[in-house]
């Protein structure tokens, strides 16, 4: 079934809307036919369409491109495919291609990450628009005030935990946020949270996780002379660090760079793969696939 809202209607100038579909299902022999006559009864046209079945799961995934005119709005189509959704057992999801996702940034006392999307997202890099910045310290007020974007110190405490999750969740519901980014905030979060943003929570951590744990992995990296270093972003899940993997890069180094220039390493392959994640997040390109994701490029 169908969660978020519809906030588009049909244009009234004879141009075309776009809408993308998402969905999965157990694996079964008509799911392309009766998806693509679905669009074709309905006046749609397909622009894109990627598929892939899971052998080891027996899912079956898809990812559908398409444009419609008046009279079909999304609250048409969401309406109708619903009995081709039950036919074959989907979930599925309908959205117009031209809505920005709202984002809500979490950050603590290391803003690259913060920076970059901030930036990406102004500058047109990212089809997203943020809701807000949510901090427990007061350090990056100022830059998110420069963006024009809404920021919010909540402090957090082992005691204030509790306090701190609701402050964030009546965040994201007043807000309308369909997305919250961990750009790098150092708190753990509790399992109730992770449930209720479960497939909507992303993180970012270098990948010397679990290799390297504690204080200054690069640090313990540079120790054992590792030739590359790396980033992943992946779905929270009440697992710490084990939520179903997005996006991971790389970087190659060499025996000459100090602790601090892999540091420096470190933060722009964390930009690179969070943005990315986020990215195909926002366009409705990664599906949930058990522990894993299915990402349609």
């Amino acid at each position: 079934m169908t969660t978020s809202t519809d906030r588009g209607a049909a244009r009234g100038d004879g141009q075309s809307d776009q809408y993308v579909l998402t969905l999965s299902c157990p694996d079964k022999p008509g799911i392309v036919h009766a998806v693509s006559s679905y669009l074709f009864m309905t006046g749609c046209n397909i622009e894109d369409s990627q598929q892939f079945g899971d052998r080891d799961t027996g899912l079956f995934f898809m990812r559908v491109h398409f444009t419609g005119q008046a009279p079909v709005t999304l609250a048409k189509l969401r309406a109708s495919f619903a009995a081709v959704g039950d036919t074959f057992q989907m979930e599925w999801r309908l959205h117009r291609a031209d809505e920005k996702m709202r984002v809500l940034l979490m950050v603590s006392k290391f803003g690259h990450c913060l920076n970059d999307l901030l930036f990406r997202t102004r500058i047109g890099a990212l089809p997203i628009e943020i809701a807000g910045v949510v901090s427990n310290h007061p350090t990056f007020e100022e830059l998110v005030g420069s963006y024009g974007i809404p920021f919010h110190h909540i402090p957090v405490t082992a005691d204030s935990k509790p306090e701190a999750e609701a402050a964030v969740l009546e965040i994201v519901r007043s807000e309308g946020v369909e997305l919250v980014v961990l750009a790098r905030y150092m708190q753990v979060i509790s399992d109730d949270l992770c449930k209720q943003l479960a497939g909507r929570l992303i993180n970012i951590h270098h990948s010397f996780l679990p290799s390297f744990k504690g204080a200054k992995p690069y640090h313990q990296a540079h120790a054992r002379g590792v030739k590359l270093i790396g980033a992943t972003a992946h779905y929270v899940t009440a697992e710490l660090d084990e939520g179903p993997i997005i996006e991971q890069e790389v970087e190659r180094v060499g025996h000459g760079l100090t602790p601090s220039q892999l540091v420096a390493v470190g933060r722009d392959v964390e930009c690179r793969a969070l943005a990315r994640a986020v990215h195909w997040h926002s366009e409705h390109r990664v599906l949930l696939n058990g522990r894993r994701t299915v990402v349609f490029d």
